[in-house]
């Protein structure tokens, strides 16, 4: 791994979304310096699905021999933006370095993607990145070696990584469009302004969601790959080395790092490539797939067959809260015929749910047909009332539910 040099001893890094992921790990690498960390998360009280909060994270930090303020950050907001940059100037007496890693994610295509959702992503990533910068560049001047990292990919205009999920790949670039206007912005005050991002997907719990099983993580490679590639870049000359888009394993390979099996979570094991570099998605999505996780995002390669697995599928990466909110019912479907099963549609808990047997808690409405007419009708082929006034479609509940998944087929068509 990269040696710590004791370089970073006594230099304050503020660091947004740092309570997991890879924002704590850079936090711990620098710790190991003896460097004080900001940690600027909303992580206050534990999630029971995601380890961590800015407080088990800041006894890491201070367990490593750092110095560290946790705070309570919502990077949307300019108030408590503005508030952990004066208390950590106030406590640590200025900030050398700027990570902007705060980010949010919904691979979903336009129809899918609520405005909401929208809205979250583009307000933490880009916006999160420009207001964060902004509120800290004029304590970075006073730094003799300041530097801002923004965790974002290199800017790929390839139609593939906006086709499917253009609302995320748009607020991520905004955070890459900081770095190409801000490194030439601020070159004449000697603060680097670079990004950095891996080579291959990083087990996170972000990876863990969207691989949608535990088997994505042998296909990752640890969040200290970034770690230890964003140490050696804030180490370099600020005046200098400025303005890169940088991949994690590159630029250990330049600092002398040449064992990267070192970062896999499976040494050995086949590694599933990150977006927005050469690969294209589908082909992420697919070895995915063949390596036994289950991507919760993109269509499936067999959704052109029409059964009613690539259906659900489909469905899964529609859900959103918008979804649920209109229609507040959960649908049992009781399949016969070539592909017999059951399958149910939770329309109204959180941000909906899809999965095979009875639904949890039971349905409010349940259907009860033969699979190769599901899949038509989901496709458009078929129209539910006349399934159902012909005898193919039997309803079981409330029949106003049955009516609004009319609705949600008619999305569908474009999508099977």
């Amino acid at each position: 791994m990269a040696a710590n040099t004791g370089k970073l001893a006594g230099k304050t890094i503020f660091i947004t979304g740092a309570s997991r992921g890879i924002g704590k790990a850079i936090a711990l690498k620098a710790a190991r310096d003896g460097a004080n960390i900001v940690i600027a998360a909303k992580t206050a009280q534990a999630h029971p699905k995601l380890p961590g909060t800015i407080y088990t994270a800041a006894k890491e930090v201070e367990d490593l021999g750092g110095k560290c303020l946790p705070c309570i950050v919502d990077v949307r907001s300019e108030e408590e933006v503005r508030k952990a940059v004066e208390d950590a100037v106030q406590k640590f007496g200025g900030i050398d370095i700027l990570v902007n890693n705060a980010s949010a994610i919904s691979l979903t295509g336009t129809v899918e993607t609520s405005m909401k959702k929208y809205d979250l992503m583009n307000q933490v990533n880009g916006r999160g990145t420009y207001l964060c910068s902004h509120v800290c560049v004029p304590y970075l001047k006073k730094s003799s070696n300041p530097h801002i990292l923004n965790i974002s990919p290199p800017l790929n205009m390839n139609p593939k990584w906006f086709k499917d999920h253009v609302a995320y790949t748009m607020a991520k670039y905004g955070m890459s469009m900081c770095v190409l206007g801000m490194s030439e912005e601020l070159k004449g005050d000697g603060i680097a302004v670079n990004a950095l991002w891996p080579r291959t997907a990083i087990l996170t719990a972000a990876m863990e969601m969207l691989g949608g099983s535990g088997e994505v993580a042998k296909q990752c490679r640890k969040p200290e790959i970034m770690s230890d590639a964003a140490y050696v870049m804030f180490i370099k000359d600020s005046k200098s080395y400025t303005g890169n888009f940088a991949i994690d394993d590159e630029v250990l390979k330049a600092s002398g790092v040449t064992d990267m099996d070192q970062y896999a979570c499976v040494p050995g094991n086949r590694l599933l490539p990150d977006f927005f570099l050469e690969e294209d998605p589908d082909f992420l999505r697919q070895q995915m797939v063949e390596d036994g996780a289950k991507p919760a995002f993109g269509r499936s390669s067999s959704a052109s067959s029409g059964g009613p697995a690539a259906t659900f599928e489909t469905l899964k990466t529609m859900l959103n809260e918008d979804l649920v909110d209109s229609t507040k019912g959960v649908f049992q479907f009781n399949l016969s015929g070539a592909d017999q099963g059951e399958w149910y549609l939770d329309l109204k808990n959180g941000s909906g749910a899809v999965g095979q047997g009875p639904a949890p808690g039971g349905a409010d409405c349940e259907m009860t047909l033969d699979s190769a007419d599901f899949s038509k009708m989901f496709k458009g082929e078929l129209k539910a009332v006349a399934a159902f006034m012909g005898g193919k479609l039997k309803i079981k509940g409330d029949m106003g539910l049955a009516m609004k998944l009319e609705k949600l087929m008619s999305q569908m068509n474009s999508k099977l």
